[in-house]
């Protein structure tokens, strides 16, 4: 035969015809197929279960513990009664019941401490009057007491205006005027004032209200600013804030060990009706700080332009896999340091296919953490973990 064929496409007569290296080559080629097939099939299954634990399962990585064999079960060594004991009943009148006591100062106790701090919740005093002393006088009757409840309310706004009355006086002397300036403002020449700059961007920024959210609710309290004005003071109010996270960068800079990880960021126009991929860089140090670098890429450089080409002598970057930190390790010399958070993750997927081995790395990375909680650069891999599930 000048060509060979699989042994589902050969006739039986063309089979009877091949000689005995043909038989091999065949059988060869079989087993060859079967076992890329096999490969195949092993690769789908665990892709498949890979899903149906995305949609279906549990994602968590957390590795539950088998209970030793001679562990006993809570109770186990109590005896078992043979009959459950009745449960105890009670006669209850027909169509009588007790209304429930709802405000805990009729029973002598002041509720105010179990849902609100005084020190920091404003609280409107308002004097309830007793009927009962309604055309008396004062000497017809003495207060021996008082008893107070409390009820949470809520404002249309919480929002004041700032009133400033500046009295201009004339000397009689001089027939000269003067008046008191305005006090003055973290923005110069703005009606806003530091408590509306500070709520404006801890709302947007840590309560995730967007500018024109709070537009809307301060329109509705009976404020008339344009939305414009808003963008302007946030922007004015960030530029203040730049020199302290300059100053929290260069601490950064200065730790030991560091953290850093890289998230996306859809920021900016790319066309029509898309935006562009950007990409925050948090950076995390050993005092406990953070910041957010922005850039616009994932390039390389930008790890440079973070930390510096010129790291100290003893400094570790904690980081993913990614090659942009391996190669600003090699390029400053600064001690590169994987997180095991992603390298454990690994084996925990690969359990399926390698129990014995990935159940003897998790082992050993568990270990691992144990013996670096005590130590500070535990706290610095916490935390890189929290930054890289944002």
């Amino acid at each position: 035969m000048s060509t060979h064929s699989s042994i589902s496409a050969a006739t039986l007569e063309e089979v009877a015809r091949w000689s005995a290296q043909e038989v091999l080559d065949t059988l060869r080629r079989s087993e060859e197929r079967n076992a890329r097939l096999q490969c195949d099939v092993e690769s789908l299954t665990l892709q498949v279960e890979w899903f149906r634990r995305q949609i279906f399962g549990s994602t968590s990585e957390k590795r539950i513990a088998e209970v030793a064999s001679g562990q006993l079960h809570l109770g186990e060594m109590l005896a078992v009664p043979e009959q459950s004991p009745a449960a105890p009943v009670r006669q209850v009148p027909a169509h009588i019941r007790r209304l429930p006591s709802s405000d805990l100062a009729d029973s002598g106790h002041d509720e105010s401490s179990l849902f609100f701090d005084e020190r920091r919740v404003p609280v409107k005093v308002i004097e309830v009057p007793n009927p009962e002393v309604q055309g008396l006088s004062a000497e017809q009757y003495e207060v021996i007491g008082q008893k107070i409840s409390h009820r949470l309310a809520q404002q249309p706004g919480s929002y004041v205006v700032l009133k400033y009355v500046r009295p201009v006086i004339k000397r009689r002397d001089t027939h000269t005027l003067s008046c008191p300036p305005a006090p003055a403002g973290v923005i110069e020449g703005s009606r806003a004032d530091v408590s509306l700059i500070a709520g404006l961007l801890i709302d947007k920024m840590q309560w995730h209200l967007p500018l024109h959210r709070q537009h809307q609710r301060m329109t509705q309290a009976g404020i008339q600013v344009s939305r414009g004005w808003l963008t302007q003071i946030s922007s004015q109010a960030i530029g203040l804030l730049k020199p302290v996270y300059e100053a929290q960068l260069g601490s950064i800079r200065d730790s030991r060990i560091k953290a850093m990880d890289e998230t996306p960021i859809k920021a900016g126009r790319a066309g029509p009706g898309k935006m562009k991929s950007c990409y925050f860089w948090p950076v995390y140090g050993e005092r406990d700080e953070v910041c957010f670098p922005f850039f616009e890429t994932r390039a390389h450089a930008s790890v440079e332009a973070i930390l510096g080409l010129r790291p100290r002598p003893d400094a570790v970057l904690l980081s993913d896999g990614y090659g942009a930190y391996a190669a600003y390790a090699e390029k400053t010399g600064i001690a590169h340091a994987q997180c095991w958070a992603h390298c454990r993750r690994e084996f925990f997927n690969a359990q399926s296919v390698e129990p014995e081995l990935s159940e003897q790395a998790l082992e050993r990375i568990g270990r691992i953490s144990t013996r670096s909680s005590r130590t500070s650069g535990d706290a610095i891999c916490r935390r890189r973990t929290s930054i890289c599930t944002g």
